[in-house]
């Protein structure tokens, strides 16, 4: 039997469909003009801390600004906050386009240009996550994140190739320009949708008053629920881990290696992100989520502390595929659990103040790999090592494999982690302690 609420929830789907290719393929845009510029810096300086310093500028906005970004996407309406951030995301694109054209593009220009798109697409984001709540029926919350989750990894796979091919045919500026082109396809998706606005809640009123108190109502909702919290600090622990192997897989592989099979391993990781964001989408999950975060923690870990044992390609390339299919479980597992429990008119502040903990130890992460890596473990691992005649003997000894036991000791924390979160009862039992939210409509008059 087909009842009133199914054409609606069906429209909605639509709507959430129609917003999710827009987006992909501006993500798909965007994830060309990174590729080709990031060419563009290190062909002008030769500089890899330049090259770096694209990254941090793109990725410090979104820790510092997020609690704002929070209060203000659930204050106005999140349709208008995707269409204003996508249009400042463009014009910046337009910006860095014009420079090229007169020969004027210098490098504080990128990071100026970073830095402005990297505070839009703060804001963007948080809209979309609070958006897909009210679009997407709450059963179906793992299976939309892992739809989601196809645009990054499709760009992982095809912008670096197309980029490539673009470069000889029309240059960085015509990639720049089909950039702000596909910018312009997801405004115009945009402006032909409605997002219904989120019903209030108890918890909505809770969270009025002056902005100070709504920027930082977030924090207090996390803290108020323990097992929230321990969620937080436990994605926080995973993207330490994650960005220890993002920054250490290229020199681990070319210590032994060449840059072309440095290459196929990072398609493979590509295909590996790619595959499990389509088994997210099509599976949805596990029925108890936070045992689908907790048991694809416990294997990410095993898989890393294996593949610090030997300088095989095989081994490398099967745990990079792993790890990033993997990955994918794990970061739809948690994107449904918070999207069941928090209540969907504060889910901007609230997801801003989890993204803000969480995505502050990849930095941190980046900035205590190598000096790790130089200054600790290789010198551990090298011919006639401390280590040498002992752990040495097992992994071997010379160049990288002080980065092999980096990624062993990283993999032997993660599992310690993992057994530690599972030990903590709040965090086990938070779907069955923490009532969900919402219920099939979330969306108000």
């Amino acid at each position: 039997m087909i009842t009133e609420k199914q054409p609606a929830m069906t429209h909605k789907l639509r709507v959430f469909g129609l917003i999710w290719f827009g987006q992909l393929v501006s993500i798909v845009g965007s994830g060309l003009t990174g590729f080709a510029l990031g060419v563009w810096v290190y062909e002008n300086t030769g500089s890899v801390t330049q090259l770096a310093l694209i990254s941090f500028f793109f990725t410090l906005p979104g820790i510092v600004l997020a609690p704002v970004a929070g209060a203000l996407v659930d204050r106005w309406d999140r349709r208008w906050v995707m269409i204003l951030t996508d249009s400042g995301a463009a014009l910046s694109t337009l910006a860095i386009w014009l420079l090229l054209r007169v020969g004027q593009l210098e490098i504080w220009h990128i990071y100026i240009a970073n830095t402005f798109s990297a505070v839009c697409i703060t804001f963007q984001q948080l809209a979309y996550s609070a958006a897909t709540t009210l679009l997407v029926p709450k059963k179906q919350f793992g299976r939309a994140s892992g739809v989601i989750q196809l645009g990054p990894a499709m760009a992982q796979i095809i912008t670096p190739a197309l980029a490539g091919a673009f470069m000889v045919t029309i240059g960085i500026p015509g990639i720049v320009l089909i950039d702000f082109a596909t910018f312009v396809f997801a405004l115009l998706i945009l402006f032909v949708v409605r997002i219904p606005k989120p019903k209030v809640t108890a918890a909505g009123r809770e969270a009025k008053g002056t902005f100070l108190h709504e920027a930082t109502y977030g924090w207090a909702y996390i803290k108020a629920r323990p097992g929230l919290l321990g969620l937080t600090f436990l994605s926080a622990a995973m993207n330490f881990a994650m960005g220890i192997v993002l920054v250490l897989i290229v020199p681990l592989v070319l210590s032994f290696t060449d840059a072309s099979v440095l290459g196929v391993v990072q398609s493979i990781a590509g295909g590996g992100m790619l595959l499990g964001a389509l088994a997210m989408s099509v599976w949805g999950g596990p029925s108890r989520r936070i045992n689908g975060v907790l048991s694809t923690m416990l294997l990410r870990g095993i898989i890393l502390f294996l593949g610090g044992l030997q300088p095989s390609a095989f081994l490398i390339a099967t745990v990079a595929f792993v790890f990033m299919f993997n990955m994918q479980i794990t970061i739809g597992c948690i994107q449904a659990i918070w999207q069941s429990k928090v209540a969907p008119d504060v889910q901007g502040r609230v997801f801003a103040a989890r993204q803000m903990v969480s995505w502050a130890s990849s930095p941190l992460a980046y900035l205590v790999a190598g000096p790790l890596a130089d200054n600790v473990f290789e010198p551990l691992l090298a011919i006639n090592g401390p280590l040498a005649g002992s752990i040495g003997q097992i992994v071997g000894t010379g160049p990288g494999r002080g980065i092999g036991l980096l990624f062993i000791v990283i993999g032997i924390l993660v599992v310690l982690i993992t057994m530690g979160s599972y030990l903590y009862p709040r965090l086990r039992f938070v779907e069955d302690e923490l009532p969900d939210t919402i219920g099939d409509d979330v969306s108000g008059a």
